[in-house]
């Protein structure tokens, strides 16, 4: 017996974050989030790894300070899931966290600051070839 699903998609675009395609005709991708602090590096990495045997595919990581954004580089070195990177205010951690690798941002522009910070990030991450997830 074959069960169609009462959901109706609207069409969008597909995207890749990291290995796994998000949008367009690929299925559903189940997103989750660490709670702790991103500096301890250790529980971060066991969180992202006991999400990861949960099932989820991709995780974001609230990277609030230039310290949270070079434990994102330790955290991205011991992970293999794609990593979103939450970032708030200060444009030079999305910067960072591009230069280390993260696969996708997600910033919100009324926060980050001036056109000239917003471009400097879309620009960063379009040479990297990281998608934005962009929050209003």
């Amino acid at each position: 017996m074959k069960f169609e699903s009462p959901i109706i998609r609207r069409k969008s675009k597909q995207i890749w974050v990291g290995n796994v395609p998000v949008g367009g005709d690929a299925p559903i991708a189940v997103q989750s989030m660490t709670n702790t602090e991103t500096c301890d590096v250790a529980a971060t990495v066991s969180q992202i790894k006991a999400l990861q045997d949960t099932g989820a595919y991709i995780v974001r990581v609230s990277v609030p300070s230039m310290e949270a954004a070079e434990a994102f580089k330790l955290i991205k070195q011991q992970t293999t899931i794609p990593l979103v990177a939450d970032i708030h205010f200060d444009n030079k951690i999305a910067l960072k966290v591009a230069e280390y690798g993260v696969d996708c941002l997600r910033i919100t522009p009324g926060n980050i600051g001036k056109e000239d910070r917003i471009s400097a990030v879309i620009e960063s991450a379009s040479d990297k070839n990281i998608p934005i997830r962009i929050v209003v």
